[in-house]
């Protein structure tokens, strides 16, 4: 005990020393009403750090920003993912002041109180925060709130779904019409493909340590458990542990693939795996990665039993940093391009994230179109009604108590141990590092 003690009180000072508290929070001068003279904001974003189509679409963006805007300057600094924190981090530390940054929903808490997050209820006024809300998915806008504020406006975004190899199943004898709908269904269908392809059969990106905690989330949370309640870490409690004892099960049974989490992804886009629950985010580099190879199909997240699933967020939020109120304008003015009606056009059609605005969903004018092209998308809509968020960690150790809660789930399905004391060890040591 005297050593997590001592780890904890070590975790928190240095915390303390690398991100001071006490940033400018809500006392800003009142930024103009236009962007009426030039101005050059800082954009960090790791969609344009992935090579491919997300960066492509990002890139678009930002150009059609700059030809409405033609006074703003946008400066973008790609980082990857797992990496842009501590990049936002390690500039405010250094006196190189963000404007505005794309970060995982993960980071919100730690934004809004350790790192000068700008509310902006704080920054803009209410009417016309108002108008530019008006139409965005309330549940989507709620996971950016800390204590009734908007820290992070909700940008890229998706819910787990299940993509499956339609070739795959005919050659295993099971109908690709007919998709898994329950977890018992996904070890069936699982055990048939490894036996008679000699492909994998399934795999969950749900791994982590990063990119993979929504999809976990989403399963632990569809079988009515949560990984915290408060400041108490539950994610070893019971309807919790026994989600993951049931992908231990079905590593056991051969359903479930062992191959190293992180190849989970390339594995399913080479054609080698006959189901995979992640993100949407990747579903137009699949549709590349499977034209002419082999049938790509899409299914909502499959259920234990009857009970409703719980799909949870993956994607980002802007968070805007700017302290001059120039820059604010400029931000927000960013901030509203790229949550627009025209920007989630192409968000939804050319790299795969929900579109936060369902008014353009059938519009001829907007996703239309695309979506009477693309039906299967449908499935990843279907979800919204029952989005729930993927729970943030509080405190300055949040992302140490998560890393070692994804640990012990890879430990839990993959090891040889008991994988509810698996889980409960780790829970009760991640208690001591928390606020």
């Amino acid at each position: 005990m005297l050593r997590r003690t001592t780890l904890k009180l070590m975790a928190t000072l240095t915390a303390a020393s690398m991100f001071p508290l006490g940033l400018p929070v809500g006392a800003f001068a009142e930024m103009p009403a236009t962007v009426d003279k030039p101005v050059t904001i800082s954009f960090y974003n790791y969609n344009l750090a992935s090579a491919g189509i997300g960066s492509e679409a990002t890139k678009e963006l930002i150009a059609g920003f700059e030809k409405k805007f033609p006074n703003v300057k946008v400066e973008t600094i790609a980082v990857p993912s797992n990496e842009i924190i501590n990049r936002v981090q390690a500039d405010i530390v250094a006196g190189k002041q963000p404007d505005v940054a794309q970060l995982t929903f993960r980071d919100l808490i730690f934004v809004a109180s350790d790192l000068g997050g700008n509310a902006l209820e704080d920054m803009v006024k209410p009417a016309e925060l108002k108008e530019h809300l008006a139409g965005m998915i309330p549940k989507g806008l709620e996971l950016g709130k800390v204590d009734g504020k908007t820290y992070g406006l909700a940008y890229t975004f998706s819910t787990p779904v299940l993509y499956y190899n339609g070739d795959l199943f005919k050659q295993a004898g099971l109908d690709p019409n007919n998709p898994p709908k329950t977890w018992a269904d996904v070890n069936i269908a699982g055990k048939a493909i490894k036996e008679k392809t000699g492909k994998n059969g399934f795999f969950p990106g749900a791994y982590g340590p990063s990119d993979g905690t929504f999809v976990y989330q989403a399963i632990v949370m569809s079988n009515g458990g949560k990984v915290r309640d408060g400041n108490k870490l539950t994610y070893a409690d019971k309807n919790a542990a026994e989600a993951v004892k049931m992908l231990r099960d079905m590593v056991d049974s051969g359903a479930h693939a062992r191959i190293d989490p992180a190849s989970g992804s390339d594995t399913f886009a080479a054609g080698n795996l006959g189901m995979f629950v992640y993100t949407t985010a990747v579903l137009g580099s699949y549709k590349k990665a499977a034209q002419g190879k082999f049938d790509l199909r899409i299914a909502p997240m499959p259920s234990f039993g009857e009970k409703p699933t719980a799909p949870t967020n993956s994607g980002s939020a802007l968070f805007v940093f700017s302290k001059d109120p120039a820059k604010q304008r400029a931000a927000y003015e960013l901030l509203k391009y790229l949550t627009s009606k025209e920007a989630y056009t192409i968000i939804t059609s050319k790299i795969g994230y929900l579109p936060l605005r369902l008014d353009i969903v059938d519009d001829p004018n907007y996703l239309g179109p695309w979506v009477k092209e693309n039906p299967m998308f449908r499935a990843n809509l279907e979800q919204l009604n029952r989005l729930t968020a993927n729970v943030a960690f509080p405190g300055p150790n949040y992302r140490q108590v998560e890393k070692m809660m994804m640990d012990s789930v890879r430990e839990a399905v993959f090891g040889k141990g008991d994988p509810i004391a698996t889980l409960k060890a780790a829970q009760d040591q991640g208690q001591d590092l928390m606020p």
